[in-house]
This record gives C-alpha cells, structure tokens and sequence, in this order.
C-alpha cells in the first residue's frame, strides 16, 4: 500500500542519523513536499549537518523542546504535517549509565509529549526509531527479529523500550496510526565524535591511545546511515500503519576487528604507518552490562519492501574514513596541531 504523506515533521533532525534521513529526502524523494527540523540543539545536534538543506524551501529549522506539546501542536497544524518522524533521543550508553535521568526525561516524557499531539491531532501518522539494544544481548548464535521479546540491559536501552511501549500503547488504546523501527549500529560521516568509529578515527588523527572495552570481542551489526535513511523513506512510503519493521546492516563485526579495518583504511588514506597506529590501542576496563552481541535479522523489511542495505562495509568504512579526513574539525579538538 502507497501512502500519500507529502508533509513531516523531523525530531532531532540536527543529529547523526536524523540529519541523514532529511539529507536524503531533499535529495531523493520526490514525493517529499515540506520537511520541518525541530531540535533542541544539545551537544548531539549540529547545524552544519544540514548545511546543503538551508536553501531548499522544502525545508525547515525550528529550534525548540519536543516535550512542548503546545510547539509541537502549532508547527503541525501551521505546517499541515502528516507524519512525525521521531529521532530525537539521548542515544550514548556511557552517558546513560552516568545519569540515567536526562535518558528518562527525553526517551520517554518526549516521546510521551508527541504522542499527545498526535492523540489530539489523529490524522498524523507517527514513525518511532528506536534501536536494537531493547532486545538486550544475543549469545554467539541467533538474530533479533520483531517478535524477539525486550530485555534491555541499559539506562539507555530501558529507555527506548519503555518509549517503544508507549508507542504501542498509545496505537491500541486511541487508535493511532504509528509505524516502528529498530536499527543496529549507524556509521558514517557527521556521527557525533561520541561514537566508537569516530572516536577511533580522533585518536588515530591525534595519535591518541585507541580505547577498547574489554578484549574487543563484543559484536555489532554494522548499517551505513544513508541505508538506514532509505529504508526510514520505504517505510513511510509503503510500510503498514501498526507494524515494526527492523533494520540491520547485515555485517557482523567485533570491536577490535572494526578498528584493525579502521586503522588500515586511515592508513592507506592518509599514508601514515598502520603498524605504529596498532601500537595505540589501550583495553579499558568493560562497560558495567556490557552486551555482547547485537544482531538482527531484517528479512521482514527486504521481502515486504524491497529493501537492502547497499554498502557492504569495506565501502562503507572507506566513504568514512575518507570523510572525516577531509573533515579532521569533525572529530578533532582545534587547538590540537595535528588535526
């Protein structure tokens, strides 16, 4: 079923994967009519990742708290919104487990906020991203589906899943139209400097110990951003109102083996000896619940679709790489020479 929405409000649009999703659209979707940003503007939200945007009149930026319900209300009904696309959300682990109430606040009480507009306002369609970490860890064997029951072993992956039930019940109970996703590890350029591959690639620029959890063995699915932002279009556009639909990169990978692929690509790029760059990687004490294994099988979304995700990961890693070099502020502190 083709759906007719022409019309969207972005929440955490200035962020890594949100602002991907807008990018693509503008560029690629030609049914796309008006995509409004609303972002807080926090330490994860960046304005110059939406800089290509600024003068498409399709677009635009209203900095502003997704938990004001009387903001949001008045941009749908002004902007004639007919879907909420929701990003907005702490996203760190390490932070999560720091102070866990700010997850709290945003993850849940903001998607909480949205839902009441959409209660008020029940033409709106509304498509929640959340993430594959509700799932809690996989042992060495087996995949996360949309029937895998939640087990979330996080501040931050409790979070998502007690926003995922929100949206769940909200859908029941008042009869709302919502679409869900969960998404394994994003990549690519414009990531928060936060994240392992850019945090990685900081240190390599900086000569910097690369810090590793553990021995490394922990396992992610790796997704480039911009096949995570086509299957978020594919889903708006053909997805079922009331289904979940999860999204994996289909590349399994563990920690120190991403960054050995990290250290040889910047090596080639950059000409700098990937031997010396190995010597800087320091084993940190394991994050407090470390899960082991995250993977996801995204079967659903390729056979009622047509989704695939395009970039394996020596393509992707290389368009990265390649990025932040040419991008060394990104990532890099300014007042260090090297960068």
């Amino acid at each position: 079923m083709l759906h007719k929405r022409k019309r969207f409000l972005v929440t955490g649009g200035a962020g890594f994967i949100g602002s991907a999703f807008i990018r693509y659209g503008l560029k690629q979707i030609g049914f796309c009519e008006k995509i409004v940003n609303l972002d807080l503007l926090t330490y994860a939200g960046n304005l110059k990742n939406l800089l290509d945007s600024d003068g498409d009149p399709r677009y635009q930026f209203v900095q502003g708290d997704i938990r004001n319900e009387r903001l949001v209300d008045a941009l749908c009904r002004e902007h004639d919104i007919e879907a909420i696309v929701h990003f907005a959300a702490e996203t760190h682990v390490d932070r999560s487990i720091e102070g866990p109430r700010s997850f709290y606040d945003t993850n849940v009480g903001g998607t909480l906020s949205l839902l009441e507009v959409v209660r008020a306002l029940p033409h709106i369609h509304f498509h929640h991203i959340s993430t594959d970490e509700v799932y809690g860890s996989l042992s060495g064997a087996g995949f996360f589906s949309e029937t895998s029951p939640y087990q979330p072993n996080s501040p931050y992956a409790a979070s998502k899943a007690a926003s995922d039930h929100f949206v769940k019940a909200y859908a029941h109970t008042y009869g709302l139209s919502v679409t869900m996703s969960h998404c394994t590890n994003n990549y690519g350029p414009f990531q928060n400097k936060e994240k392992f591959i850019p945090r990685m690639l900081s240190s390599c620029m900086q000569k910097l110990p690369l810090p590793v959890f553990g021995k490394g063995i922990n396992v992610r699915d790796w997704l480039f951003v911009d096949d995570h932002a086509e299957a978020l279009w594919l889903i708006l556009e053909k997805g079922e109102s009331g289904e979940i639909y999860d999204i994996g990169g289909e590349c399994e990978k563990r920690n120190i083996d991403v960054v050995h692929l990290l250290i040889d690509e910047f090596a080639e790029l950059s000409g700098q000896d990937a031997k010396e760059l190995r010597k800087l990687i320091a084993f940190v004490p394991d994050r407090p619940g470390h899960d082991l294994r995250y993977a996801i099988d995204c079967s659903k979304i390729k056979m009622e679709l047509g989704w695939r995700p395009l970039h394996d990961f020596s393509l992707g890693i290389r368009k990265t790489v390649a990025w932040y070099l040419e991008h060394p502020d990104w990532i890099c502190k300014r007042r260090e020479a090297v960068c």
